[in-house]
């Protein structure tokens, strides 16, 4: 298998796309994300990873993005996560500020290829991709997709270990085991809005009464308010730091 950054192989951007992925539908409809997908092979293929199946040339097994954003000496990570590195990275690009720090933003593997090792790979990939690059440090607004009760709060479940110290949650392992170290939790990581409608067509639940909603793959109950055609999904993230060795 052979992993490049998208500038290197700006021939593969249509099987960028075209690539599957296990994400919920819900999950497409951020705001933000749906900025940012629109500018990311424009503005930062540098910082996107494909990994070309070996036996399909020009189709991908797995694909990484990553952002570059200003953190300011002595800040924190921010609260707003997934969603913040992204408008932060927007907002540096546009006033043409000096990035200082890397954030991962998705690692995705085909459906099919799943339970490989594929997701450690390309995590690798992209903190070696962020040393090259010149950062000494990937940060990273990581969805524990391992949670099974949105009722448990992050804060709780991110820290839950196994006999063997390392985290319960598969996706929080994985980058524990590549080093990462987990910093703190992003309350309001990713924000997604919409009408009952909307949430109707993502989720094909009824969105008809007020309160919270218990969505499939949801980290937490998406909160409905059916008198006024809103609903609004808040999840939590948590981030992990990785040093690059740069």
């Amino acid at each position: 298998m052979h992993i490049a950054t998208l500038d290197q192989r700006p021939d593969l951007v249509s099987a960028l796309w075209d690539m599957p992925t296990a994400w919920p539908e819900f999950m497409l409809h951020d705001p933000i994300s749906n900025l940012y997908y629109g500018l990311a092979v424009q503005e930062w293929p540098e910082y996107i990873l494909v990994a070309e199946d070996p036996d399909e040339p020009g189709r991908l097994v797995a694909k990484a993005h990553s952002v570059p954003f200003m953190l300011p000496e002595g800040d924190e990570l921010p609260l707003d996560g997934w969603d913040g590195a992204l408008r932060r990275a927007l907002q540096a690009r546009v006033a043409g500020v000096k990035p200082n720090l890397v954030s991962a933003i998705e690692i995705a593997v085909r459906p099919d290829r799943q339970g490989t090792g594929l997701s450690a790979i390309m995590l690798a990939a992209m903190r070696d991709n962020a040393a090259r690059l010149g950062f000494s440090d990937l940060v990273a607004p990581v969805r524990p997709n391992g949670a099974k009760d949105p009722d448990e709060p992050m804060t709780s479940y991110a820290y839950r270990t196994r006999a063997d110290g390392l985290p319960v949650d598969p996706w929080l392992r994985v980058h524990v085991r590549a080093g990462g170290v987990i910093e703190k939790i992003a309350p309001r990581s990713m924000v997604i809005p919409g009408t009952c409608a909307e949430w109707r067509e993502w989720t094909g639940l009824p969105f008809d009464t007020t309160g919270p909603v218990h969505v499939p793959k949801a980290l937490t109950p998406v909160h409905n308010d059916a008198e006024h055609d809103w609903a609004v999904y808040v999840e939590p993230n948590v981030w992990i730091r990785h040093r690059t060795g740069a």
